[in-house]
């Protein structure tokens, strides 16, 4: 029954598989990232845990304790959807007004012009008994649709980003770039706001999830037309934060010291909705981890991971990794010495004076590079990676390393022979196999490779 259904693809299901089957994993998950980039101190983040009771501006004057009295009068009357808890129930009957408005963005001054009282209480009536509103009829302008959502969101037990989050939103206004200095700027940080703003809201109620969504996208779209409605994004900001970010039952004047950052903080948002919704990167990729982990730990999209996600896993293949490139580095590195060396050692026995030990030491350079490349040159022997035999290294150690040594005791100064030979001595057994085996040229034995203290030095 599903053939020929497309195919919907949601790069966040594991984020929201992690959610639903492990929320304690989640929430701390997404809280340390968070931490990572505002400063919580102990009580804050114990509010946004939801540990503690939040603590809200409040003011003392008489005006600001008629406001609130006021309010709760008109929040005693609770409907189905109007003064109730938000519930996904509510939110697909006040979809009917989001849904309507979408179709009049070029209302002018939508969300600022009220509208009519008497048609205003029909819709509430309506929508609070669970009635389907015909909204295209006529019946209903546009500002009577606008202002009732409007009520709705003021008339909620809490604040559509709800109490908890109410610091962390400050926090985020203060995010700022810094200079090169590491002096701190008047310059917001978006890409941090941004980030902060996305894992805020994987904490959020889902219900109140959805609605924001559904809200942000409605204002970016109206403020996109904003030549005929007149509305920009901070216009409606300054419609809606009350709403949206201030604690319930506080006055513009209990705000006083952050109620610039509020309302920024608002356009800041409209702004950029349609990128506030997705799960940062590293989630995703942990979230993944979290179920697929055993079976995709060796990927290159594993090895660079960040390290927000650690797990033993990749922990072990990176290290691995690291260790196998350290190794080959390290014998390239060895290999490459002990070529400088030879070559500095033909240099050396090539601008001797004249002697029978010279003619002899050329000699055998040249036989050596004719066998092992018949038909080269033998003029110009070249040390090629892995292409000397064994005898080689016998002829060097009995004609060089010994008479070198014995003459090198004597001399204060280090001659270039010398210091080719310390090279020499350096490399390792391993590495000097490394070097000289593999030619195809040349056989020996084990036992070809001792030299006796009492041998003749011009015996082969």
């Amino acid at each position: 029954s599903l053939r020929g259904q497309p195919i919907i693809f949601n790069p966040d299901f594991f984020v929201e598989k992690l959610r639903h089957e492990k929320p304690e994993v989640f929430t701390e998950l997404v809280v340390s990232n968070i931490t990572r980039l505002i400063d919580l101190p102990g009580t804050e983040l114990a509010q946004l845990m939801g540990e503690v009771d939040l603590k809200l501006p409040g003011g003392a004057g008489p005006a600001s304790g008629f406001f609130r009295s006021l309010m709760s009068l008109k929040r005693k009357e609770k409907g189905v959807v109007f003064g109730s808890p938000l519930t996904e129930e509510g939110i697909a009957q006040i979809y009917q007004l989001i849904e309507y408005l979408h179709k009049n963005l070029r209302v002018e001054g939508l969300f600022r012009v009220p509208g009519n009282s008497v048609r205003q209480q029909i819709l509430r009536d309506a929508l609070n008994n669970g009635i389907d509103i015909d909204l295209e009829s006529g019946e209903f302008h546009s500002n009577d649709v606008a202002t009732l959502l409007k009520m709705f969101l003021g008339e909620l037990p809490e604040p559509l980003l709800t109490h908890k989050h109410f610091h962390a939103h400050l926090k985020i206004a203060d995010l700022m770039q810094f200079d090169d200095k590491g002096n701190k700027t008047n310059v917001p940080d978006k890409e941090r706001q941004i980030e902060a703003l996305q894992l805020l809201f994987l904490i959020l109620p889902p219900p109140n999830r959805n609605l924001l969504k559904l809200l942000l996208d409605l204002l970016y779209q109206t403020a996109k037309k904003q030549d005929k409605n007149k509305m920009s994004a901070y216009n409606l900001a300054l419609m809606f934060a009350p709403h949206v970010l201030w604690p319930k039952n506080v006055t513009a004047n209990d705000l006083q010291e952050n109620i610039t950052k509020l309302n920024n903080g608002m356009a800041f948002m409209i702004k950029h909705s349609q990128k506030l919704f997705k799960a940062p990167v590293y989630i995703r990729e942990c979230a993944r981890l979290h179920y697929l982990g055993s079976r995709t730990q060796a990927s290159k999209d594993d090895l660079d991971l960040i390290a927000s996600c650690p797990t033993k896993s990749f922990q072990l293949t990176k290290s691995q990794k690291r260790n196998w490139v350290d190794s080959c580095s390290h014998q390239e590195e060895t290999q490459q010495r002990t070529e400088e060396a030879l070559r500095e050692l033909f240099q050396h026995v090539h601008n001797m004076p004249e002697s029978a030990k010279k003619k002899q030491l050329i000699r055998q350079f040249n036989k050596q590079s004719v066998t092992q490349t018949p038909g080269r040159e033998s003029s110009t022997p070249r040390v090629q990676k892995r292409a000397r035999s064994r005898s080689f290294s016998g002829l060097i150690k009995r004609k060089v390393l010994g008479n070198q040594m014995m003459s090198e005791k004597k001399n204060k100064y280090p001659t270039p022979e010398s210091v080719a030979i310390g090279e020499l001595k350096r490399a390792s057994k391993e590495n000097m196999n490394l070097l000289f085996s593999g030619s195809p040229a040349v056989t020996m034995t084990p036992t070809r490779l001792k030299w006796p203290e009492g041998k003749k030095e011009g015996k082969k």
